[in-house]
């Protein structure tokens, strides 16, 4: 027999298939230790055939096999061809997508604990052999415990003694490392609301592969979720459940462990090799049917999917930023058609793109327009920063912001407040010549941490002495500019100094339970106040929350992106979604130095149709997504001239695109990134706007044909970070 190999070797050169001889019982889907150019390296087996297209005595054996069932689920094959094809990348590079990294390294495999069991009938032991006795008698209560348990509290020696003479057996189990353990608990099934019951039906009835909740926040789309998942499970199909932050998988992993038990796997970067690992393949085994994580776990050794469900769709995270640069929604379509199951995709804000689709039935639309207990949706009260300055008040909360929080506080309630910047200032200047302390890797400015009382890159994480002086003109007036999440948090303990505060971002959470942590305490209330940055924004559900306070409503309005009224409109809604989800009513301040922004009064009116209905004659007016495709390449490089000449070669390559098809280019230009450099590599872009997506293969083989060693040329199609 023969076996079909794809080696793992993600390189064009090498991105083909290669025969090896094989044993009649290996399958397709397994890993495999080929020999290849004089070295032995893993490969995939994508076939087996009892013929090859070579002479049989230059075909060299297969020469090992990683693992008894394997490893790839026949669907893999077919991702692997449409996402290579796609988005121009070797097949090795499409088939790593589906198995954990540490695992295809080798550097994790199953674990093992050594038992001792306790053998039936009794033996005599002599009177000095007091410790075996003893252990003996540990054991007639508890029948078996841990040889490593036993050892520390009888020794080594009497534990062997009774193993040689037939007492006790000593047995090597595989152990299942469970990343949460304590989240082990019961939930029964809720009693659905006549919403809850349509919307379900309308998924069930449709004929659209593509289902799109829009529901406003608290209107019960996770319990349709579970109800979803429940009715396939019952069918003996499986699911996939995606959430966009990994703050919120400990969370969503904690309902779906309530309600199926250990049914429910979890996939995401937080979790160590082995825990990742186990549950890895508690999903490929079939031991678990669920798998719950962020955009990678689209990826999940799951067969017979019956839903998959994509959770807080609108969000950025669902989009790689890294080879291959895929869009999770369009990969969770490929694997929909394949099982012939439903996607689910949930929002209170949805995507332009996708609620123009629902619009015109593409995808079908079910809409929730009230909270699930009828409670109204939180008061929103716009502070404008410009009369606070006025006022002489600048420090970064309103006065009516001070009053609500007081007041929340004196209650007994508990506040949110969000700001998307992490550290302490956001820059350090000097006052006297204007010197801005930036990063030698990056072209950017550094953050300034008081708690370590050192400068940060939030682009290569570099750290940097605090300044003492200013190391352009020597000055000593360095300032700081600009409010983090740490300052928030140093201000309000001078403000209230009896309440308690959490923070929540990349600097205060850590491990694979660091999220989860902080929010427990929080849900607990064991904090009156937590500050965060995006990921307290959404998907959280605090009844005693009855504030939430947007300190810079601004932020991501001025963006020169034609997302940003998007992007802002989204956040405002979802954090504002956080209050009032309880018994008291909720409200919300909302700090702007434009009250007057369009974007803003539909926002605080918690008008998506009228927002959409805008925003859509706007994108159409203007030519941008979704009335077009934006398509960037970029070209880094450590070299500046490499870099460059690259550059020029792939907007001269585009120019004879456009000469060709010229009725399908609306913009064409060559310039740099925004952010020159990041992590010491020299970023370029040449930024097109098409048409539509006609040409796009061709673009792809342009960057393609540009890459080498010392240059990296890449696609991005309409991409969320346009810096």
């Amino acid at each position: 027999m023969y076996a079909q190999v794809i080696v793992d070797i993600a390189h064009s050169q090498v991105d083909k298939i290669f025969e090896y001889s094989c044993p009649a019982s290996l399958q397709v889907g397994s890993r495999v230790k080929v020999p290849f150019g004089g070295r032995v390296i893993d490969g995939f087996v994508i076939g087996i055939s009892d013929t090859c297209s070579v002479p049989p005595e230059k075909i060299k054996p297969v020469y090992s096999v990683f693992d008894e069932l394997p490893a790839l689920v026949p669907e893999c094959f077919t991702l692997m061809e449409r996402i290579s094809m796609r988005y121009r990348v070797p097949q090795a590079a499409s088939l790593r997508l589906f198995v954990p990294s540490e695992m295809r390294l080798g550097k994790v495999r199953e674990a093992y604990k050594n038992y001792v069991v306790l053998k039936d009938g009794g033996i005599s032991l002599s009177k000095s052999a007091k410790k075996q006795a003893e252990a003996l008698e540990f054991l007639n209560k508890v029948h078996e415990a841990e040889l490593s348990e036993l050892a520390e509290k009888f020794g080594r020696g009497a534990v062997n003694a009774l193993a040689e003479k037939g007492a006790v057996e000593i047995e090597k189990r595989q152990i299942k490392r469970n990343p949460f353990p304590e989240m082990d608990r019961e939930e029964l099934p809720k009693n659905l609301t006549p919403a809850q019951i349509s919307a379900i039906q309308s998924i069930e009835n449709s004929k659209n592969i593509v289902q799109l909740i829009h529901g406003v926040t608290g209107s019960g789309k996770t319990e349709i979720y579970l109800q979803i998942i429940a009715r396939e499970i019952a069918k003996g199909k499986t699911a996939i459940f995606l959430v966009p932050e990994i703050s919120l998988t400990p969370q969503m992993l904690s309902q779906l462990r309530a309600r199926f038990k250990g049914e429910a796997a979890i996939l995401h970067s937080g979790l160590s090799a082995g825990e990742r690992f186990d549950e890895w393949w508690r999903l490929r085994s079939g031991e678990a049917k669920i798998a719950i994580g962020a955009r990678s776990a689209i990826f999940a050794p799951l067969e017979n999917i019956g839903a998959i469900i994509i959770d807080e769709e609108h969000d950025s995270s669902y989009i790689s930023e890294s080879a291959p640069r895929y869009s999770t929604t369009d990969i969770a379509k490929w694997r929909a058609e394949y099982n012939g199951c439903k996607l689910i995709l949930g929002s209170a804000t949805p995507s332009v793109e996708s609620y123009l689709k629902a619009a015109d039935g593409e995808y079908n639309l079910i809409t929730m327009p009230e909270r699930i207990n009828q409670k109204p949706l939180p008061e929103i009260i716009i502070a404008d920063m410009r009369r606070e300055v006025k006022r002489g008040n600048n420090s970064a909360f309103s006065l009516a912001f001070r009053e609500e929080l007081k007041n929340t506080l004196d209650s007994g309630n508990q506040a949110i407040i969000f700001l998307n910047r992490r550290g302490y200032s956001q820059t350090v200047i000097c006052r006297d010549c204007g010197y801005v302390a930036k990063c030698e890797h990056c072209d950017v400015s550094l953050t300034y941490h008081s708690e370590d009382n050192c400068l940060k890159c939030h682009y290569c994480g570099t750290r940097y002495k605090m300044l003492e002086a200013c190391p352009e003109c020597g000055g000593r007036h360095v300032r700081y500019s600009g409010t983090g999440t740490q300052r928030v948090v140093a201000d309000l303990k001078e403000l209230f100094p009896k309440a308690r505060i959490l923070r929540m971002d990349n600097d205060t959470v850590s491990g694979k339970d660091g999220h989860y942590k902080i929010l427990s305490k929080f849900a607990s209330h064991e904090a009156d106040i937590l500050v965060g940055t995006q990921m307290i924004a959404k998907g959280h559900d605090f009844p005693s929350v009855t504030l939430v306070g947007i300190l810079d409503a601004d932020m991501s309005l001025h963006f020169s992106d034609y997302r940003s009224g998007e992007r802002t409109f989204q956040l405002i809604t979802q954090v504002s979604g956080r209050s009032g989800r309880a018994g008291s009513p909720g409200k919300v301040v909302l700090q702007t130095y434009c009250p007057e922004n369009y974007i803003l009064r539909f926002a605080t009116a918690y008008d998506y149709a009228g927002f959409f209905a805008n925003e859509r004659e706007i994108r159409k007016a203007t030519a941008f997504p979704p009335y077009s495709l934006i398509c960037r390449v970029m070209v880094t490089g450590e070299d500046d001239k490499q870099a460059l000449a690259a550059l020029k070669e792939v907007y001269f390559a585009t120019e004879e695109l456009k000469s060709a098809y010229p009725e399908e280019f609306l913009f064409l230009n060559r310039m740099h990134s925004p952010i020159k450099r990041i992590q010491g590599k020299h970023r370029y872009q040449v930024l097109m706007r098409l048409q539509s997506d006609k040409l796009l293969s061709k673009i792809y083989d342009i960057a393609v044909s540009n890459t080498n060693g010392s240059v990296l040329c890449y696609v991005e199609e309409n991409p969320t970070n346009l810096s």
